[in-house]
């Protein structure tokens, strides 16, 4: 029987994008740097290169490295790239709906990937499809290419910006064409975009991680709005929209990005470890153990541990190479699916009071099975404290979340919410806690998971724009 490790009891991890314009070896540092930003999405992944004559493409379903030999970095050949991690948040799992897509227009080769979710994709589709538009995925990503291919502007920027000025939602998009390279942000920089230089290459990525595995250095964030053009004459930077509000994803530093990154001038793990900090003084807790959920409850667990003078331990061991499926026994085993992530260490544990530190509780499952398990391995007290505010809301900006009415914050109490999970005691940091350990304002963030302020407007209904066109690629 095949199934799934709590997949529905999570913030998924969106997706990522890299380029590289002018490097003899694109191919092979977008390949490294996709594996990099492997936690954005592992689903399937893709990379297209180009020498200025043709488009060579390499997409596959599930791991980079599983995905991508030397044979296919060989055939991937030119100086310009892009690539793309992808969980699904539009349009199903599938190879067809793969990034980057590459497609030919009346002013030659394009290829495009986003990390994101534009919002009023599914009504511009159908304003496309009237006019004859003919999809071969169902990703939103596609609407922004017939956009683009549509325009009737005279240059690539022009009809980018036009495209885009078209859209609603949260993206950071990378477009190649023959002899250019372009990044873009949204009007709110929801999604995270960093820009790079390698000797006389220009790098464009999702988090700044990926500079560091390829030897880039680190130069600046795109700015909510920003079009970098990059091209032979050098790179150029244009601001074509106005009433651009930074609204950056204060989820990026909870969770999503990985603690080596440093986004928007905020180190990842700095940020976590000092929302530790905070936590410690919000909700102190008489204990004898401060033990985090791995990984990203790591360093939030150290900052409460010392914080709060109590011993650090890591009293749950993580399995590294748990897959996407596996095979469950006949006989039940209780929370069989999280002892296979997790597995508590009873000699540090038994007869002790503990502090377990998670990022979220998303539905609540998964915590309370930790807290079993915990609680099963000779906990005498178990303190549950969480490195975000109470996930009360869903993610509509590129983040797969679950509808609000499976949201434990949604539809319990802090109270009902500690009983369901059977701590006892449950303490979630305070908004002012987060970003006093961000070190940045509210008001230049989205909340909108915690808070329901969401600074572009959505439906709330799910558009998942599904198709008939469905190809099957997961062997059963």
């Amino acid at each position: 029987m095949r199934v799934e490790v709590d997949k529905h009891d999570h913030f998924h991890d969106e997706c990522g994008v890299f380029g590289v314009f002018n490097h003899s070896e694109a191919a092979n540092l977008t390949y490294l740097g996709l594996y990099a930003q492997q936690h954005r999405g592992q689903e399937s992944a893709g990379i297209v290169s180009t020498d200025e004559k043709s488009f060579n493409t390499h997409r596959g379903m599930g791991l980079v490295a599983d995905i991508f030999k030397k044979t296919d970095i060989k055939e991937l050949v030119g100086p310009h790239s892009i690539g793309h991690v992808r969980y699904s948040t539009s349009g199903e799992s599938g190879l067809r709906n793969c990034q980057p897509f590459a497609y030919e227009y009346q002013h030659g080769g394009i290829a495009m990937c986003h990390n994101g979710n534009i919002v009023n994709a599914p009504e511009l589709r159908k304003q496309l499809e009237k006019q004859g538009s003919i999809f071969q995925s169902s990703s939103d990503t596609e609407v922004l290419i017939h956009l683009v291919a549509r325009s009737k502007a005279l240059t690539m920027k022009d009809r980018m910006a036009e495209a885009v000025s078209q859209l609603t939602g949260a993206f950071s998009l990378l477009v190649l064409g023959e002899h250019r390279l372009v990044g873009m942000r949204d009007l709110h920089g929801i999604r995270p975009l960093v820009l790079g230089k390698l000797d006389d290459a220009w790098i464009l990525a999702s988090e700044t991680c990926a500079f560091d595995l390829v030897g880039a250095t680190y130069v600046r964030d795109v700015e909510p709005g920003e079009m970098i053009v990059i091209d032979h004459d050098g790179l150029q930077s244009l601001h074509p929209f106005k009433n651009c509000s930074p609204k950056f994803c204060v989820f990026e530093y909870v969770y999503f990005a990985r603690p080596d990154s440093t986004l928007e001038g905020v180190n990842v793990y700095k940020a976590r470890y000092e929302i530790g900090v905070e936590l410690a003084k919000e909700a102190p807790v008489n204990a004898d153990l401060v033990i985090p959920v791995p990984d990203s409850g790591v360093p939030p667990a150290m900052g409460f541990a010392e914080t709060a003078n109590i011993p650090f331990q890591m009293g749950l061991i993580r399995n590294h190479y748990v897959g996407r499926t596996f095979i469950e026994p006949r006989q039940s085993i209780r929370n069989f699916g999280v002892k296979l992530k997790l597995n508590p260490n009873r000699q540090l544990i038994e007869g002790k009071s503990v502090v377990l530190v998670d990022d979220s509780i998303v539905r609540g499952t998964t915590s309370r099975k930790i807290v079993e398990m915990v609680r099963a391995a000779g906990a005498k007290e178990i303190h549950m404290r969480i490195s975000s505010p109470p996930t009360r809301h869903s993610c509509f900006y590129g983040v797969d979340t679950p509808n609000e009415d499976e949201l434990m914050a949604n539809k319990m109490n802090l109270e009902e919410m500690r009983q369901a999970i059977g701590a006892d005691s449950l303490a979630f940091v305070s908004y002012e806690g987060m970003y006093k350990a961000v070190g940045k304002p509210r008001s230049s963030h989205c909340d909108a998971c915690f808070s329901g302020d969401y600074p572009v407007p959505v439906k709330k209904e799910r558009s998942p724009q599904l198709s008939l066109l469905r190809i099957h690629n997961k062997k059963e």
